[in-house]
């Protein structure tokens, strides 16, 4: 031990000997990504300017440099804030140029160093170097376990590391300084940069030994888990390769058995579509396919995308068809059972059931049925499936911008499924369905394509006895299917479309149908929803009429609906509650099945009248008009058509100083604001005619705002209503408060047709309007609307502005001249 212990104070002798011949104030070579430790030979390249001037002041006399690391290697010409405190002071060994201009310079450390300050140089950094001085003793017993312990590690380590030469640890083993010991260990072990820093940092061997025993057992953790990665890699490669030899095998003993040895999938495939009765090319296609998956492995991806084909081809109904019901009464009861008006629509259907009876090849018209939210569009093609015994699908269309919707994806693509159509004919699982393409014009295109120019082959009778899905490739008939599209509005169809379908309007129902659908459908439906049939409840007509006046404003019957639902709860919430309470019962089990409970409400009396309106929905939501129905100068009240009914729409016009300059506020359409310019410029080419200063217009700016500005508003049929407007604020009279209009108005005053007359009639009936004027040219529409929606109110028909004036204005100053 003492010959040892001799050995190395010999070997710290001979450093200190070189440390004694060290200047104090050294060039600083700034590293890049690595750091140097004492007793390390490690080249270096460098080629910056400022690095080759600091090597070349130390290439006379003796040869040392101070070698530190930089925080950021991306930065290129580094200052002292960019490089480390600690470092290595190194001795320069040679000095070699390279051909592509960098330098190869050999070093080798000697000690830790520090910066102690630096010295002004504008060619490279140079400093006053401060030798580092590492305590220890050689017979600290800590020491020496812990050097124990490091090397046990260390030895592992390389043993684990076939990356790195064996003669390694037989180095370290010959070393006997317990400093450089750790300097060369501390060198050929994989760690961050920063790790490698904090050995250089301290300042006491013990605590260095412990740092770099940290490295060492995350090292040889890390290289557990990389083991075990590959020993799973290879088990798993070795598997595959057992797979693939097995099948090989299995597939030539198939060759040689035929068809009798198919593994059991693919002959499953085979019988199901020799039992399909395929047409003739699509069998051909799935035989084709089938021989295309025999051939492949079962872990390719072509594997189960050919799988899927095959699957498809075989679900899709070819011939399977449902028995048409064709008894007209049937078809009548069953249409009467279940809506409540809508006369047209039925008609239409019992024609098309006639014409079945006459003949089986018919070409199957397409239905589009068109009105407001909450008619019954829906519910209507639901009836139809019904009454003609088929089986009914559905899906929106609303949103859909991408053409693969409607014809599938080829192939090619990941995931590729067939379009909604064919998905949709999977699954009725029959080739004559009904099939209902909701919200028809809520489509859009962007640039995956247009959905609606798609639709067009599966629309056209023509055409859809031949359509193609992009994913199975071949012909399908769909002229047995009977296509019914539903919209909102019809105008926003696209014209290739429109032309393609029958129109049928489903306009908004009145006041009188509505009491008739909650009475027939809405109340018994609610009924049996929420299991009150024992209530024996009454609604009396009044109090649904409360509803319908005062708690909702639509065109259909969604909103009472929702109403005479929210009744019907709260009455039901009650009455539980209320027995639970008398009862004191303790059990957490429904009161459907306890018959003391049923005996209870029947005993009792359920009727809805007023006073159990007013209870339950509190506040009317809807104030009474008749309020507004004052006259009024520069407002005049336009009757208007949306895509959720009719409504009343006042027009407010206001003269005040300006620069004649027309503002339009309330968020008008250009179609809208076109036809208040049109107004304006037929009022002031007229004033002589209607007795009114040719100047009022002078020095002064025109306001016409339409109330409800979050709403968007559009259309011509406000021309008149415009027109009049401005009439009344430019002459100072006032306007009769109970009459409303609609109707476009040209240049010269006349007055051109409008469409919505149903809607907008039902709206001035809800507001309390006694008068309205319509354009001469719906007089037609007017006749064929049901007296229960014209009655109670005057139309007069006007063909132009002229004929108007009298009925619109409290005083007669506007006479002809």
């Amino acid at each position: 031990m003492k010959e040892k212990e001799k050995d190395i104070l010999s070997s710290i002798d001979s450093i200190e000997d070189i440390k004694n011949v060290i200047p104090k104030v050294l060039p600083v070579l700034p590293l890049r990504d690595i750091v140097i430790f004492p007793n390390m030979i490690f080249p270096v390249l460098i080629g910056r300017d400022s690095s080759l001037k600091a090597i070349a002041s130390v290439s006379e006399g003796e040869k040392f440099i101070y070698l530190a690391t930089q925080h950021n290697p991306d930065v290129n010409e580094p200052s002292f804030s960019d490089i480390t405190q600690h470092g290595t002071i190194a001795k320069i060994l040679q000095v070699l140029r390279l051909p592509n201009n960098l330098y190869k310079v050999l070093v080798e450390g000697v000690c830790q160093g520090e910066i102690v300050s630096k010295v002004e140089n504008k060619e490279f950094l140079e400093a006053e170097i401060k030798e580092q001085k590492i305590s220890y003793s050689v017979r600290d017993k800590e020491l020496i376990a812990i050097m124990r312990t490091t090397g046990a590690m260390f030895a592992n380590y390389i043993k684990r590391n076939p990356m790195l030469q064996a003669d390694i640890l037989t180095s370290y083993d010959n070393i006997l300084d317990p400093l450089q010991k750790l300097y060369f260990a501390a060198a050929n072990i994989k760690a961050k940069i920063e790790e490698k820093l904090e050995l250089l940092n301290q300042r006491e061997l013990k605590k260095q030994y412990y740092i770099l025993t940290s490295f060492l057992s995350a090292e040889i953790e890390l290289q557990d888990i990389e083991n075990e990665i590959g020993e799973k890699i290879q088990t798993t490669f070795q598997s595959n390769q057992k797979k693939y030899v097995i099948q090989e095998h299995i597939r030539t003993l198939q060759k040689e058995l035929g068809e009798e040895g198919m593994p059991p999938e693919i002959k499953e495939l085979s019988d199901a579509i020799k039992a399909a009765k395929l047409p003739k090319e699509a069998k051909e296609k799935a035989n084709e396919e089938l021989s295309r998956l025999t051939k492949m492995q079962p872990m390719a991806p072509e594997y189960a995308l050919s799988r899927n084909y095959i699957e498809w081809l075989i679900k899709v109904p070819w011939h399977e068809t449902s028995q048409d019901n064709y008894s007209i009464k049937k078809v009548k009861e069953v249409l009467e059972k279940d809506h409540f008006g809508l006369k047209e629509p039925k008609d239409r259907i019992v024609e098309y059931i006639a014409l079945l009876n006459l003949t089986e090849n018919l070409k199957r018209q397409i239905l589009c049925f068109s009105g407001p939210p909450g008619t019954g569009k829906t519910s209507l093609a639901r009836s139809i499936a019904k009454a003609l015994d088929r089986e009914f699908v559905r899906f929106s269309l609303g949103g859909v911008r991408d053409e693969a919707e409607i014809r599938g994806h080829r192939r090619t693509y990941v995931g590729a499924l067939p379009g909604k159509i064919i998905q949709s004919m999977k699954k009725v699982g029959k080739i004559n369905p009904v099939m209902l393409l909701d919200e028809i014009d809520k489509m859009s295109m962007d640039f995956r394509g247009d959905p609606s120019a798609a639709l067009l082959e599966v629309l056209d009778p023509e055409q859809n006895s031949n359509f193609q899905d992009h994913f199975l490739e071949i012909d399908y008939d769909l002229s047995n299917v009977l296509f019914i599209t539903t919209a909102n509005v019809s105008y926003e169809i696209p014209a290739p479309l429109l032309d393609r379908m029958e129109v049928i309007e489903l306009s908004s129902y009145t006041k009188e149908e509505k009491l008739e659908i909650a009475k027939r459908h809405i109340i018994p439906k609610i009924i049996e929803e929420y299991a009150m049939q024992e209530y024996g409840i009454t609604c009396t007509d009044e109090a649904i009429l409360t509803v319908i006046t005062n708690y909702t404003r639509e065109p259909g019957v969604r909103e009472l609906e929702r109403q005479m639902s929210s009744i019907l709860r709260k009455i039901s919430t009650q009455t539980v509650a209320d027995y639970q309470k008398k009862s004191k019962a303790k059990s957490n089990k429904p009161l459907k099945k306890n018959r003391y409970f049923i005996k209870s409400i029947q005993e009792q009396e359920f009727i809805v009248d007023n006073d159990v309106v007013l209870k339950h929905l509190k506040a009317p939501k809807f104030k009474d008009i008749e309020k507004d129905l004052q006259n009024a100068i520069g407002l005049v009240k336009g009757l208007a058509w949306t895509q959720v009914g009719g409504s009343v729409m006042p027009i407010e016009a206001s003269l005040m100083p300006g620069s004649e300059h027309l503002m339009l506020t309330g968020k008008l359409g250009d179609v809208m604001k076109e036809s208040a310019q049109s107004a304006l410029s037929y009022v002031r080419s007229n004033t002589d005619k209607y007795k009114i200063e040719s100047n009022f217009y002078s020095k002064k700016d025109l306001h016409i705002h339409v109330p409800e500005g979050a709403i968007p508003k559009d259309g011509p049929s406000a021309g008149i209503t415009m027109t009049m407007a401005i009439l009344s604020i430019a002459a100072n009279i006032e306007v009769k408060g109970d009459i409303a209009m609609t109707g476009e108005v040209t240049l010269r005053g006349n007055i051109l047709p409008i469409g919505g007359i149903k809607e907008k009639l039902l709206a001035a009936k809800k507001s309390g309007i006694k008068k309205i004027i319509v354009p001469k040219d719906n007089e037609s529409d007017i006749i064929n609307l049901e007296n229960d929606v014209s009655s109670d109110i005057e139309i007069i028909f006007v063909a132009h502005v002229d004929e108007a004036i009298p009925h619109v204005f409290c005083r007669d100053i506007f006479k002809l001249i």
